[in-house]
């Protein structure tokens, strides 16, 4: 028995060793047991027209990230080590840097996207800062190129309510490009021999953030539901992707692309732009992972999507630095080059600049964006910005010797920060305030002049002083203003004291019936002048003209100067580079951001007082009319509750009584 036993084991032992040597070469056994497939991914989001390296404030100083050139480089690097390598980006790959100024003639983002190498990506909210009619030339100029261009998905424009309404013929001129472009609900691609389903979501979020947008989008989830729903019926997906331009929020209920994930549990992947999250790690919620990788192109993401018995996973996930050491893409780095000529011909000419002109320099530090994002106080760079509206006001004899004009600037407008000791140059300035086009169909917002009351400015201060730490882009930086605040006392009641400040730092009392003259951008006059509507007419801020009436179009309010408007970043500009006039720098060629620009100067001033006295006492009209509200509605509330009581009373009393 002994021996029939050994000759068993001999047989078994003889029948595995064949089926070893019989295995491929490289697999092991444990991959024949448990079958295991995997799809390597890049990705990126919210680019905004970074094509070259930029300065970025770091904790040990200063380093030069991102650019094209370098992501380029790094997708090839990825590619020769997984040939299907799969490439994605989530929206926003135009609006932030001069490069801008050729979206609607050269669509350079979107052919270098497709140069690099990219397969899918989706629409943003500032790929509709040049309005409908400027994403419309941008499309057509791509396709006219004839360059291999990206796939574009976007599954929840609504184009039957799209092609109503008073904004009809230029939605059909943009969904006509959109269908020369190719633009899908969804696309199918084939890596790695599986079928991977993406498609491209526009965020509730993003809409609001898109002022400009004459397109009607379906809610995000249950247009992707239906996307996903369809894919399942016609495809043979082994996975499915959504680009999403929907963002990822600390709030999880605010949480877009996490409301998403939970809602459609079939995705499996969710790239999530919008809200310039760097996620460290993914998020997952099921079997669904969001990945994120901040804003333009500093880092770009890297992982694989691994499949044991169809239940993918994220392995290997990191955020890539797109630093010196990744290298440049010679080919794309000279296609960089040419667009920049085309800017400074093109663009940059009809005002009298060039690209790297240098205007001044620069030895102050500043607080970089997500900073000053997350502080509502006073800041220098901000302080800057709204004196150069006033100083070109005054250049341009738009301002008397002895008025009271205010400039306002808010956070949300502000795209980037001057670079500590360094020169600064027309592409920094037009970096810092990149935004929105003229009613010329000129690249970059117009400044206006419109007309607020004394009581109206207050109110703007108690919206920064409020508002703010809700929603950061609506902090405002004020020049011509001093006010006092304390983040302990009710919203709405926060500021203190409100008083006009000139360029001596010497104060007076704001009338409050006054018109003052107020210059801003175009986009922030927009924003101010919407404020009414958004706080249910508690809050009533209406720009007038000279006279007080009512600006209907804002487009009357805008500044010219030799017959061409007056854009916000050349007022900038302008204001930095008289800055030579006055003092140098420690080589004497350039003139020097001047001292007073590298702290406070009283206009925004925090009293953090949590004292009963400090937080109950000097309560202001909107207060007092709030709380008149609330009593009415308890008034109300309570009679109502008291006659409910009467009834039941009545009624108990009947039924004893029979």
């Amino acid at each position: 028995m002994k021996k029939i036993w050994n000759k068993i084991l001999g047989i078994n032992l003889v029948a595995t060793m064949i089926s070893i040597t019989m295995l491929p070469i490289g697999i092991g056994a444990s991959e024949i047991i448990t079958p295991s497939e995997k799809i390597d991914v890049v990705f990126t989001n919210d680019l905004h027209s970074h094509l070259e390296p930029f300065t970025v404030k770091t904790e040990d100083g200063q380093e030069e990230l991102g650019g094209f050139a370098r992501i380029a480089n790094f997708i090839k690097s990825k590619q020769s080590e997984a040939e299907d390598l799969l490439v994605l980006d989530a929206g926003d790959f135009s609006m932030g840097t001069l490069y801008q100024t050729l979206f609607e003639t050269s669509a350079s983002e979107l052919r270098l996207l497709g140069e690099m190498g990219y397969d899918v990506t989706t629409l943003g909210n500032h790929e509709f800062d040049y309005r409908t009619q400027g994403l419309t030339h941008m499309m057509e100029a791509a396709v006219a190129s004839g360059d291999a261009l990206v796939d574009m998905v976007v599954c929840n424009i609504d184009w039957k309510a799209s092609l109503e309404g008073e904004y009809v013929e230029e939605n059909i001129d943009l969904k006509e490009a959109f269908e020369a472009y190719g633009v899908k609900p969804y696309v199918m691609l084939e890596k790695n021999n599986l079928n991977i389903a993406v498609t491209g979501v526009f965020g509730k979020q993003s809409l609001k953030y898109s002022p400009t947008c004459t397109l009607t989008f379906s809610d995000p989830v249950e247009a992707v539901r239906e996307t996903v729903k369809e894919i399942q019926a016609n495809e043979d997906a082994d996975m499915i992707v959504c680009v999403s331009h929907s963002g990822t929020w600390e709030d999880i209920k605010k949480s877009e692309d996490e409301i998403l994930a939970k809602a459609v549990p079939e995705l499996d992947l969710i790239v999530s732009g919008h809200t310039h999250t760097k996620l460290e790690e993914p998020i997952v919620h099921g079997n669904t992972a969001i990945v994120s990788a901040g804003e333009y192109g500093k880092y770009v993401g890297s992982f694989s999507m691994v499949s044991d018995d169809k239940r993918w996973r994220i392995e290997d996930y990191e955020l890539v630095p797109m630093d010196e050491s990744i290298g440049i893409d010679t080919e794309i780095d000279q296609q960089i080059k040419a667009y920049g000529e085309q800017i400074n011909e093109g663009y940059l000419k009809q005002f009298g600049y060039s690209k790297e002109q240098v205007l001044a320099y620069n030895p102050w530090q500043y607080m970089d964006l997500k900073e000053m994002s997350n502080k509502v106080q006073e800041q220098p760079f901000a302080n800057l910005l709204s004196d150069a509206y006033l100083y070109t006001m005054e250049q341009m004899g738009l301002k008397q010797e002895n008025e009271e004009m205010l400039a306002v600037v808010p956070m949300g407008v502000i795209r980037d920060v001057f670079p500590t000791d360094k020169e600064i140059t027309v592409s920094n300035v037009y970096d810092a305030f990149s935004l929105g086009i003229g009613e010329d169909g000129i690249p970059g917002y117009p400044l206006i002049r419109i007309y607020l009351t004394g009581e109206e400015i207050k109110m703007a201060t108690e919206i920064d002083a409020s508002i703010a730490n809700l929603m950061d882009t609506a902090q405002l930086f004020i020049s011509g203003l001093s006010y006092k605040m304390n983040p302990n006392r009710l919203i709405l009641n926060r500021v203190t004291d409100v008083k006009q400040m000139n360029s001596l730092g010497e104060t007076s009392n704001l009338e409050k019936d006054k018109l003052y003259p107020v210059v801003t951008d175009m986009y922030s006059g927009q924003m101010l002048g919407s404020v009414t509507g958004m706080s249910y007419n508690l809050i009533s801020i209406v720009p007038k003209d000279e006279q007080g009436n009512p600006i209907k179009d804002l487009n009357d309010a805008i500044l010219y100067q030799e017959g061409k408007e007056l854009k916000a970043w050349t007022a900038i500009a302008n204001y930095i580079e008289s800055f030579a006039k006055e003092s140098l720098n420690k080589e004497g060629k350039i003139g020097s951001i001047p001292e007073y620009y590298s702290k406070p100067q009283g206009r925004k001033i925090i009293v953090d007082d949590k004292s009963i006295s400090a937080i109950l006492s000097r309560p202001n009209a909107l207060i007092i009319k709030i709380g008149v509200i609330l009593l009415g509605i308890v008034a109300i509330v309570s009679g109502l509750i008291v006659f409910v009581i009467k009834q039941i009373k009545k009624k108990k009393t009947r039924i004893n009584k029979q």
